[in-house]
């Protein structure tokens, strides 16, 4: 089986109590671990596949549950740094009355955002490894040049790189800036997972048509649109399949896209074959229990809390 690493932030998810108010009147909030690198690794792991999570925390109380908790779902932790020049990242969430969010960030600096370059020289891979990433840890700090560090490294390896966006507006100042920072990672993944709400922003057309084709324009093998309860699609340049998604009761869908790819990268590592020999019929296959593992976790509170194990996937298929 294939190895999947990934790399970015792992965090303190504080999930409210109350659902449907603003932010600023939630009375009480519950400790939840999280981060979206840090739950597809987690996902990776709990479905019984091998995972690797590359990042940093803090040398408080909040570092120390984090990789605790990534150790204890199946991660190897071995490249998880602590610092004591930042405190571990916390973001606050409110809840909405179908399981929407919206997000409060402390993290500046946070311990994940020092990671640098020279953190990851010794890191090395094969050609059967994949690397996942997201946009969060691409400011401009010195964690967005271990990412790159890391990216160069795989991809002279031969292996698979995977970027999701997962925009986070809020944690960017220029959103100019964060738009062409994005735009600029787009050329190294062979898998590129957006969601349809992404597209526009990530790419500057409002027509999903276009927006589509501009990404595969952009050398992605594989693009991956999630389209939440309605399932997913996946374009190559030369096939297209959409599957449907399952009709659940959300009450939270923190990680949900993150159990998505970590499930589908699950079953890809599962595979002997390139991201380019996919067919449309595993590519449907891969989708549908995807999009099982992603409806699974927005039925409970928290991501890594909520992650399916294969059995609850299968009887929810069934």
């Amino acid at each position: 089986m294939k190895k999947v690493y990934t790399i970015g932030e792992a965090l303190i998810d504080f999930i409210p109590h109350e659902i449907g108010v603003p932010i600023e009147e939630v009375v009480s909030f519950k400790k939840m671990p999280g981060g979206a690198p840090a739950n597809v690794a987690a996902a990776v792991a709990k479905l019984g596949g091998r995972s690797s999570f590359i990042g940093q925390v803090g040398e408080d109380h909040f570092g120390y549950y984090l990789k605790d908790m990534l150790s204890k779902n199946g991660v190897d932790v071995s490249h998880v740094l602590q610092t004591n020049k930042a405190n571990t990242a916390l973001a606050f969430v409110a809840l909405k009355e179908d399981g929407e969010r919206d997000f409060v960030f402390y993290r500046k600096p946070s311990a994940d955002m020092l990671l640098n370059k020279a953190d990851v020289q010794g890191l090395e891979f094969s050609s059967d490894d994949i690397l996942h990433f997201c946009s969060v840890d691409l400011i401009e700090a010195d964690v967005k040049y271990a990412h790159i560090e890391v990216i160069r490294n795989i991809k002279e390896a031969g292996g698979t790189v995977c970027f999701d966006p997962n925009v986070r507006k809020n944690l960017w100042d220029d959103l100019d800036a964060y738009q062409k920072t994005i735009q600029q990672f787009i050329p190294y993944a062979d898998i590129l997972k957006v969601s349809e709400d992404e597209l526009a922003f990530i790419t500057g057309e409002e027509e999903e048509t276009k927006a589509i084709r501009s990404l595969l324009a952009e050398s992605a093998t594989l693009l991956i649109v999630t389209r939440g309860k309605d399932g997913v699609s996946f374009y190559t340049n030369t096939d297209d399949v959409s599957v449907e998604g399952f009709k659940v009761k959300a009450v939270d869908t923190t990680g949900a896209g993150d159990s998505f790819i970590g499930a589908f990268l699950y079953h890809f590592a599962r595979m002997e074959k390139d991201v380019t020999k996919l067919s449309v019929e595993e590519l449907a296959e891969m989708g549908r229990f995807a999009n099982a593992a992603a409806a699974l976790v927005t039925t409970k509170q928290g991501a890594i809390n909520a992650l399916p194990d294969l059995e609850e996937i299968q009887a929810l298929m069934d």
